[in-house]
């Protein structure tokens, strides 16, 4: 005859055996987003925009801590650290990686072969990082930022601010495969509108300065920025060199036009994180990026510095002001 306690302890054994099960089942997975970014982490405009990215995935139900974490990463301007840093977040076990700009693609991509990665890059075809915009193929989707257009509407906007400006300097990444790419097309431009243009390819600060220093030399009159890591990590730099030289900026990425470009004009990426937030919900929910289309950006925001326009003594028309989506006071 079984005993009172033997009995209850019995059935607890076997209640468990049935409820623990169900519980494990129950249990929400947690799923590891790695992102790389290639500035620091105090960075104001990183913060708005990553801000966006992670408020648009608590929307659809990753709520950090509950069934998600971030692994991120930061290069601070130093495509040097990017390999290493790609491979710690394949070591870290990440579900999905996402990169913001070409040469962190191009480093997770080295890094692994199976991880999805969702890019933010310039040219995603031209870079060899999809097959094609509608099937991707591989382990990468996301958003491409290139139109032909673009590179010449930088160029058009200075003429239209300053049309007796002639002499332009380019300033771009060394290291980023689509700046090369996108340096044709602005070249292209020039010789269309009749300008001089001349390419500095830089790879650190040093070489930063240096270019500034050849563009004095040549008597250069207005900076066209190509926009990624390195240019946006060092971006309160190229602005101190520019107004030591009273040389007007036009940049691509809002962030610089706040630091005190004259103008930027480009992708509002701010949009474009939160759409990134989309791209890691459906490859959580088990899409393969070979199958999500990758996204061209649909909208683009002109940014105007008036504090800048008026401590270099230049006169925007009204036009401009008129289509801009931002006017800094």
């Amino acid at each position: 005859m079984i005993s009172r306690r033997d009995f209850l302890a019995a059935t607890g054994v076997a209640w468990l055996a049935v409820c623990l099960p169900a519980f494990a089942q129950s249990a929400p997975r947690v799923r590891r987003i790695g992102v790389l970014i290639g500035v620091s982490e105090d960075d104001p405009a990183f913060q708005v925009r990553y801000s966006a990215f992670v408020e648009a995935l608590r929307g659809m139900g990753w709520i950090e801590r509950q069934n998600v974490v971030f692994e991120t990463r930061y290069s601070a301007g130093d495509s040097g650290r990017l390999d290493a840093l790609a491979a710690e977040l394949v070591s870290a076990n990440v579900d999905v990686i996402v990169c913001t700009d070409t040469p962190m693609t191009e480093a997770a991509r080295k890094a692994t072969n199976t991880i999805p990665i969702v890019m933010r890059v310039g040219d995603a075809v031209g870079s060899g990082l999809v097959a094609s915009l509608a099937r991707p193929g591989g382990n990468v989707t996301g958003q491409s930022m290139f139109t032909a257009e673009q590179a010449s509407k930088r160029l058009q906007l200075m003429r239209e601010i300053s049309p007796g400006l002639t002499r332009f300097a380019s300033i771009w990444n060394a290291g980023n495969s689509f700046h090369r790419r996108e340096l044709a097309e602005m070249e292209s431009a020039a010789k269309r509108m009749k300008l001089v243009l001349r390419s500095f390819p830089v790879r650190n600060p040093d070489e930063i300065s240096a270019a500034f220093r050849v563009v004095a030399e040549a008597k250069l009159q207005a900076i066209v920025t190509m926009d990624d890591q390195l240019i946006q990590f060092h971006r309160s730099r190229i602005v101190e060199l520019a107004t030591q030289g009273q040389i007007p900026v036009v940049s691509e990425f809002e962030a610089m036009a706040v630091s005190g470009a004259l103008i930027s004009y480009g992708a509002e990426l701010v949009e474009m994180y939160r759409r990134t937030a989309i791209y890691v919900d459906k490859i959580l929910k088990g899409a393969s990026p070979a199958e999500i289309p990758v996204e061209q950006p649909t909208r683009f925001n002109l940014v105007v510095n008036m504090k800048t326009a008026k401590a270099l003594g230049i006169r925007i028309p009204h036009s401009i002001l008129l289509g801009a989506d931002r006017v800094i006071e």
